[in-house]
């Protein structure tokens, strides 16, 4: 006896892409927690990080088939990347960094993990209602972005 879920990659590949949907739509910066902190632990030169600060990004998450697209647009800097659940991609950060990125679901959550240099940072991504919080993460610094979905 064959299922139709057994004719596709297992129930939770299956399964994924259907709970990842909560994260589509549009996503506007209310509140950050020790962001400049988080920036300094990247490496964020000071200039940088002052701008960055005061930035109030919008993050567009969208999806096509299997296929998401995160764009995060701010007046200081825009970047898009495409990306399948549990593939890794390269990515360059808005502040330049040549990463290699992974994207996976765990729990309800989008789980992003960056790795360059030897060095890693996560990049947590979950969703409750309207709203919308990343946890930034780099060593024994944490960060918390709130966002607010568009009406």
């Amino acid at each position: 006896m064959s299922t139709e879920k057994e004719a596709h990659s297992g129930p939770e590949q299956h399964d994924a892409p259907n709970m990842a949907d909560v994260f589509v739509g549009t996503w506007n910066l209310k509140e950050s927690k020790n962001f400049d902190e988080y920036m300094k632990a990247l490496g964020v030169g000071f200039a940088t990080r002052q701008v960055g600060s005061m930035t109030k990004p919008t993050t567009i998450i969208s999806k096509d088939g299997d296929v998401f697209t995160l764009k995060t647009v701010s007046t200081f800097k825009s970047t898009e990347i495409n990306f399948k659940l549990g593939e890794e991609f390269d990515e360059t950060t808005a502040d330049d960094r040549a990463v290699k990125s992974l994207i996976v679901l765990d729990g309800g959550k989008l789980v992003h993990v960056q790795k360059w240099d030897g060095k890693e940072t996560t990049l947590v991504r979950e969703v409750s209602g309207n709203g919308l919080t990343l946890t930034l993460t780099l060593g024994d610094v944490e960060s918390t972005r709130s966002y607010v979905k568009a009406e």
